[in-house]
C-alpha cells in the first residue's frame, strides 16, 4: 500500500536575536489554534504588537518554549561561528534585498517544523503481533524557516523592525488562509482521547528540502 504523503505548509519568519523566541511561539501557537482539537478557551497574545492566538495548554506551551529555545541556541551559535569567520555570507530577508537596504547580516537561519499524526490500526496480523497494533501516520506538516537579521544602526533597527512586524502579519495570514482552504486531508476523529492527533514539533536549523526532512520521521 502506497505510504499516505503529507500536506506540507511552509512559512516564513524574520527576526532580530532579541525576538526569535517570541516569533516563533506566536507562529507556533497560531498554528495549534487550528489543529488542537481538545476544547479550549479563546486566548491571545501580544507579539511584535500583534494580536495572535495563544493556546493555553501546559504541556503544549512547555513543549514550544523548549523548542523555541532549542533553535535560539542553535542561531546564536551559528552567529556566534559567523563572526568568527569574516568571509561568511550574509543573510537578508528578501523584502531587504528588494528595497535595495540590507539591514544587518550574519544572522542565520534555521527551521523548525510541526507534524500531525493519526493513528492507523495495522492491518496485517505478523505487523500487529510483532510491532504493535497501530501505527502513527503524518498527515499534516508545518516547516518555518526562520531568517535572523542583526541590525548594527538604528536606522538597520527600524527597517529590521518593519520587516518583522510585516512577515509575522503575513505568517499569520497564510496559517488562516491554509486552515480555511486545505481541509479534506484532515482524518476523521475516531478516538474518544483528549487529543485524537498526536503532533511533534522539531528543529532542524540546516534548510534541508522536504525529500532529507522526510527522514525525521
Amino acid at each position: 500500500m502506497e505510504r499516505q504523503v503529507p500536506q506540507e505548509f511552509i512559512l516564513e519568519a524574520f527576526a532580530d536575536p532579541a525576538s526569535i523566541k517570541d516569533v516563533v511561539r506566536g507562529i507556533l501557537h497560531t498554528i495549534f489554534f487550528h489543529r488542537f482539537f481538545p476544547s479550549l478557551t479563546p486566548r491571545s497574545r501580544e507579539v511584535l504588537d500583534i494580536t495572535l492566538p495563544f493556546v493555553e495548554d501546559a504541556e503544549l506551551d512547555t513543549m514550544i518554549e523548549k523548542r523555541a529555545t532549542e533553535l535560539a541556541r542553535e542561531l546564536d551559535a551559528e552567529r556566534t561561528h559567523s563572526h568568527s569567520n569574516t568571509n561568511a555570507p550574509l543573510h537578508h530577508h528578501p523584502s531587504q534585498l528588494r528595497g535595495g537596504a540590507a539591514a544587518g547580516g550574519n544572522g542565520g537561519r534555521g527551521n523548525i517544523s510541526v507534524q500531525f499524526f493519526e493513528k492507523k490500526r495495522r492491518k496485517a496480523w505478523y505487523v500487529r503481533a510483532y510491532g504493535g497494533a497501530d501505527e502513527e501516520v503524518c498527515w499534516e506538516s508545518w516547516t518555518v524557516k526562520v531568517t535572523v537579521a542583526e541590525p548594527r544602526t538604528e536606522s538597520e533597527r527600524a527597517k529590521v523592525r518593519r520587516a518583522m512586524e510585516q512577515t509575522l502579519l503575513a505568517t499569520a495570514m497564510k496559517i488562516v488562509t491554509c486552515v480555511n482552504s486545505y481541509k479534506d486531508h484532515i482524518p476523521p476523529i475516531t478516538t474518544s482521547e483528549t487529543n485524537p492527533f498526536p503532533y511533534r514539533i522539531d528543529v532542524n536549523q540546516k534548510d534541508a528540502g522536504w525529500a532529507t526532512r522526510m527522514g525525521i520521521y
